[in-house]
């Protein structure tokens, strides 16, 4: 079949769904490669699928795996980790050790928020098949590259020639002059009369410009380099040059110059910037041999005059004149340099080199992607520093006030060598497609696993930063369906939680039942990492577990609530089997309370966890039950005698009665003999808030301590933020027994009942005061009791007083109820039920 015809007479149909990136049908053609890559959806997957795919049958299937809790390699120093920068990227190392985990060999893995390609890239080395899709074309194409055979010998033949006909063209664009005096400074005075002789010219390494500023004081021109660098470190606060007054750069204005961009056809203005030094590399003889020596010297009359003359040339190639999207990133550079469209962001030699190589590059393997590896590295974002350990500002399009401008041919060169070092698969062992996450072109029941990195709220602006590396293939993000918070594409929260739910709807949609989806994410905001968690659950998911990566301890800590902690979290989630979720449609979740908690059970490790606890399994349940919009009909107590009756306890943790067997004998193959002996990752846990102090505290508490010995050991672990939790001895006093100078767990039901009953009694008194509050008082509420809070919602829930969540909920700082991703499932419950009764 010849794919190219065929995709484009499929690309009418293509171009309704979500997704359809923006480009003519003839450059998505060209950087297509159908049906392993299209640079649009990818109608060819459903193929795929038939071919390599094992159809689910709920009657023969047999799968079962516990949440993957282990040591997990990042391998950042990897060739493949460090051939292209992308702005996040988990490594591939990693990600092996879950799939490995989940899988077995030919299962079908999927990322739906792919980058880079590094779960293929993953999956290939363990030889699974792998669909990887994004709404970036760029991503997507640095992945198929990543993911497609290479005859490297081929690659580097092609790409010598390439560098060879650019360097005869346009080297001497990068060429300085050299004489004797600038090398005598540089070169100590024993060693130079060494010198037999040198060549009068050099080879330019990389220029560094400055920004022109205006005084405030004199009104008078200086240059920043001149004013604020010195030989240790960039001043903050300096002298002007012209009037001695002190000045910072916030304080001025940027010199301006006019110019005609023959580009656009039209006059522009920018930012006045010069060059101030020039780090280059020349060649001396030394006892009758020939080798090159680097140095730095300021700018002469001859590079002023080469940078002038190569600026008044018109460029032969094509190259990108894009302009910028109004963005949240791209409005920096507008604003600071007058830098408009996209090659302004280059020198006029830098573009005509890119131009120059762009025009020599074939449809190859990793040719195309060598290209864009380095397009960063030559544009005026990489700044200078002292140390001369330059590069970019991550995560934006931020252009310095001194920037270093990297030799383009130099850059590429060295580029080469680490794509050289890459070892890719043989073989053709998936398919790439470019479309919204949204809207997954698979078929349902079809995906043995899936891991996903997917965009974090408002940390990175993709489409925006991926502007530059995309223009220069005529194919660009469609950011409608992009799943971030953006304030130019009037997306907040909202917004990025609707977006992230039909995501992960899709995602439920086409995994297997039973299978496992892991969710990595750098966390910086509860808010949003609770917006992924509600998102997870309300698309059908059960999250299992939810794990960080604690670089201090170098374990695994479990996490109850999003907190302050800001690390590597993964989410671990499953997709229950097709007759539990078709028993609780029919019955409502009715006296299912046990079968919930059998399939949670079922699916969490042998090993401690404190998904096992009492308060955790309690919390699970009921968020389920929330979010289903199923009554609620157990409290603390009834739940706790419903786990007595169904469930097997030991060491504080709930088995069924298949498990607790074999809950033994990793015990005894541990060579333990209590909980206080498992020194298992998955028992570690951050304490930020009353709901994982408690967690903590019923763990600690195995055997009765003294007060001194509690207190000692809680301080050093706690961290607590956003909750106004009791001091510790009242919550010693309310949830555990204190006989004989020392506390212990409750063993008894009574002693349990009893326990149950005073807390849940100050609780709602502690509720009722705040909703009086509430109702009474004008002012914002900005700190509260997050379990009293939470129990009161949940007796509310109960007894149908909606509104009282509601008449709460308004008072309260926004934040509280977006912190937390219980209290915010109660919030949406009210709505809906007072909808349902309008």
């Amino acid at each position: 079949m010849d794919y190219k015809k065929d995709l484009k007479n499929k690309l009418p149909e293509l171009k309704k769904i979500e997704g359809f990136p923006i480009g003519s049908d003839e450059d998505i053609l060209a950087l297509s490669d159908p049906p392993y890559y299209t640079a649009c959806p990818n109608p060819y997957i459903s193929d795929f699928i038939k071919e390599h795919g094992k159809p689910y049958d709920e009657a023969t299937d047999d799968y079962h795996r516990e949440p993957f809790v282990g040591d997990v390699s990042e391998g950042k120093n990897d060739p493949i980790y460090n051939a292209h920068s992308y702005h996040t990227k988990v490594p591939h190392k990693a990600i092996m050790k879950y799939i490995e985990h989940y899988t077995v060999e030919d299962a079908i893995v999927l990322d739906g928020f792919c980058g880079t390609g590094m779960t293929g890239v993953a999956a290939q080395l363990l030889n699974r098949k792998a669909i990887l899709s994004d709404l970036s074309p760029i991503a997507t194409f640095i992945a198929y590259n990543y993911n497609h055979p290479v005859d490297i010998d081929d690659f580097k033949k092609k790409a010598m020639k390439i560098i060879e006909e650019v360097e005869k063209e346009c080297s001497w664009m990068y060429e300085t002059d050299v004489d004797s005096s600038v090398l005598q400074k540089e070169i100590q005075l024993n060693i130079f009369n060494q010198i037999e002789d040198f060549k009068p010219n050099a080879r330019i390494n990389y220029t560094v410009w400055s920004d022109v500023f205006i005084c405030p004081f004199c009104n008078s021109e200086y240059l920043y380099w001149n004013a604020a660098v010195t030989e240790k470190k960039i001043l903050d606060e300096y002298s002007c040059p012209h009037c001695s007054a002190n000045i910072k750069k916030r304080d001025c204005k940027r010199a301006l110059v006019k110019r005609f961009d023959t580009a656009l056809s039209k006059e522009i203005i920018q930012a006045k910037m010069l060059p101030v030094l020039v780090n280059c590399t020349a060649y001396i003889k030394k006892k009758g041999k020939w080798c090159e020596f680097r140095f730095e010297k300021q700018p002469s009359s001859f590079d002023l005059d080469l940078i002038k003359k190569i600026d008044q040339l018109e460029i032969p190639y094509w190259y990108p004149t894009h302009e910028l999207p109004y963005g949240y990133n791209t409005e920096q550079p507008k604003k600071s340099h007058g830098v408009t469209n996209v090659h302004h962001f280059y020198t006029q030699r830098n573009l005509w080199i890119l131009a120059c190589l762009r025009k020599r590059i074939e449809i190859h393997p990793l040719l195309q992607i060598w290209f864009t590896s380095s397009l960063i590295r030559t544009t005026k974002m990489y700044k200078f520093t002292l140390d001369r350990k330059m590069g970019t500002v991550s995560g934006t399009l931020y252009i310095p006030s001194l920037w270093t401008e990297n030799s383009a041919i130099k850059l590429f060169k060295s580029k080469l060598k680490d794509f050289l070092k890459i070892q890719l698969s043989p073989f053709y062992n998936g398919y790439v497609s470019t479309n919204s996450c949204t809207n997954q072109v698979l078929q349902s029941n079809s995906i043995d696993y899936i891991f996903t990195d997917p965009p974090f709220g408002n940390n990175i602006m993709y489409s925006e930063l991926n502007f530059l590396w995309e223009s220069w293939f005529k194919v660009t993000t469609n950011s409608q369906d992009e799943a971030i918070m953006n304030q130019t594409q009037h997306k907040g929260l909202t917004e990025y939680n609707v977006l992230m739910l039909q995501s992960f709807k899709e995602f439920y949609r086409v995994l297997k039942p039973k299978r496992w989806i892991t969710v990595e994410f750098h966390n910086s905001s509860s808010k949003v990492w609770n917006g992924i968690q509600d998102g997870l659950a309300k698309a059908g998911f059960i999250i299992a577990q939810v794990s960080v990566l604690d670089k201090k301890q170098g374990s695994f800590k479990q996490v109850t609530a999003a907190g302050s902690v800001s690390n590597d979290l993964v989410i671990s989630a499953f997709k229950p089997e097709s007759k539990f979720e078709n028993r609780f449609l029919s019955f409502a979740g009715k006296d299912l309370e046990a079968d919930f908690i059998k399939q949670f059970l079922f699916q969490l490790p042998i090993h401690p966890s404190i998904e096992r606890t009492e308060k955790m399994l309690y919390s699970k349940m009921l968020s389920f039950y929330i979010q289903h919009g199923y009554e609620v009909n157990m409290d603390a107590k009834t739940f706790y005698k419903m786990l007595n009756t169904a469930f097997v306890e030991q060491d504080g943790l709930w088995f069924t009665s298949e498990q607790i067997s074999m809950y033994s004998e990793y015990k005894k193959k541990m060579k333990l003999d209590g909980i206080d002996d498992l020194k298992s990752g998955s028992m570690f846990l951050f304490v930020t808030d009353e709901k994982s102090s408690l967690v903590w505290l019923y763990n600690f508490l195995t055997e009765a301590r003294s007060f001194s010995d509690i207190h000692t050991a809680f301080t050093q672990l706690a961290n607590i933020q956003g909750d106004n939790v009791p001091e510790l001895r009242e919550l010693l006093e309310q949830n555990f027994i204190f006989e004989n100078d020392k506390y212990r767990r409750p063993k008894s039901e009574p002693e349990h009942s009893q326990i149950s009953d005073k807390r849940e009694k100050a609780l709602l008194r502690e509720f009722e005061s705040l909703l009086i509050k509430s109702q009474t008082e004008k002012a914002k509420i900005k700190l509260v009791r997050k379990e009293a809070l939470l129990f009161g919602f949940e007796a509310c829930y109960k007894t149908r007083r909606y509104q009282d969540i509601l008449t709460v909920t308004n008072k309260l700082d926004k934040s509280i109820i977006e912190n937390s991703s219980e209290l915010n499932d109660f919030v949406e419950a009210a709505e809906i039920m007072i909808k349902g009764m309008e």
